[in-house]
């Protein structure tokens, strides 16, 4: 009998979304199946020391997002980065305390879901479910992912990308000119709607710019989009397939934060979306598209903008979509037939058959 695989799953990390981070980690270790896998729970604290939770995920207020915390018990560990190495070493002594077989990062925003974790599975050999450095750097930055997009002929809102250094260079006189009088302004590389204003006025837009800065060097300055919030689940390497559509009907303006995970009744989720066969394929063609035009693999979700006429506009993409218990991605997939447990299985064994094709590449 072959022994089961030790799954590193890795949550929490220096993000501003590291408390969703450890709400998702919990239903994906629910969803691990014990028959095949057994879980090394590796917690990542707000000052990026990793801790290794050997019996279970030890959260404070798990099923409050507004309060949940780390409970870091566990002994301080280091991903050892000698290639086939695959161990977990005490971060004092080097004695290795686990070995991985696959990492699976449920690390939401920045050192996580921009390509860190991944280069460092990359370096130290390890497959690493979810997009690769590439497509998970591309993914969290708004600003290219959206001129990849626009150079494909791909429909998104037109924009503008500011950085401190060039803010002297525009302002809300000049952008409202070009792209309207309400305007979505966004850190370029963070997730959640975090940082995220909308404006209409030049007060508003200064304010806007300095609170986005807080959180990143990029600010993007969307136009607004009127249009129903379409967002599809897409799973798989070469040949990825997408789930059914659902909608998101926020409550108070805008899919914020609050919306997303503190506020249960801040969105209406209809899954499916109430669309026309013609309509659901045309945007499942789409989700499929831009997955493919941005180097995604794995797992993705695509978030697009349905207008009244039938024109699609991209979003945004997901590279570690939220795994909590009212997140569309794993809903999606339930929706469309695949169980949250097979998902997660499907996962392990797309990012072990992306390992072993990168390491059958010659490096000499």
């Amino acid at each position: 009998m072959n022994p089961k695989k030790k799954i590193a799953i890795v949550f929490g990390g220096r993000s501003t979304e590291h408390e969703i981070s450890l709400l998702s980690a919990q239903n994906v270790i629910k969803s691990l199946d014990p028959s095949k896998y057994e879980a090394v729970l590796v917690g990542i604290d707000k000052a990026g020391k990793w801790h290794l939770n050997k019996d279970s995920l030890n959260l404070f207020h798990g099923d409050d997002a507004s309060q949940v915390e780390l409970h870091m018990e566990g002994a301080p560990v280091l991903l050892s980065q000698n290639a086939g190495d695959q161990s977990l070493v005490d971060a004092g002594s080097g004695k290795v305390l686990s070995t991985v077989d696959v990492i699976f990062p449920v690390l939401h925003g920045l050192y996580g879901e921009d390509g860190s974790i991944q280069g460092l599975a990359r370096l130290a050999n390890i497959p690493c479910v979810g997009c690769s450095v590439l497509g998970s750097a591309i993914g969290m930055d708004k600003d290219i992912m959206k001129r990849l997009l626009r150079d494909a002929d791909v429909g998104i809102a037109d924009f503008v990308t500011i950085r401190p250094h060039t803010r002297n260079l525009f302002s809300y006189a000049e952008i409202s000119e070009k792209l309207g009088k309400e305007l979505f302004l966004k850190p370029a590389n963070l997730g959640s709607s975090v940082g995220v204003s909308r404006v209409d006025n030049a007060e508003g837009f200064e304010k806007a710019l300095d609170y986005g800065f807080l959180y990143d060097p990029k600010v993007v300055v969307e136009e607004k989009i009127t249009g129903r919030e379409i967002e599809c689940a897409v799973l798989g390497n070469e040949a990825p397939i997408c789930s059914i559509p659902g909608e998101v009907i926020p409550r108070g303006g805008f899919y914020s934060y609050e919306n997303k995970y503190l506020d249960e009744a801040g969105a209406e989720l209809k899954i499916p979306a109430e669309l026309t066969e013609e309509e659901v394929a045309r945007i499942q063609d789409l989700a499929i598209r831009t997955y493919q035009l941005l180097e995604c693999e794995g797992l993705t979700r695509v978030d697009l903008f349905m207008q009244a006429d039938g024109g699609l506009i991209i979003n945004e993409v997901n590279t570690i979509p939220g795994f909590t218990g009212i997140s569309m991605y794993p809903k999606l997939w339930e929706y469309s037939g695949i169980s949250n447990i097979d998902l997660v299985s499907r996962l392990i064994e797309l990012a072990e058959e992306s390992h072993e094709k990168r390491n059958a590449l010659k490096i000499e």
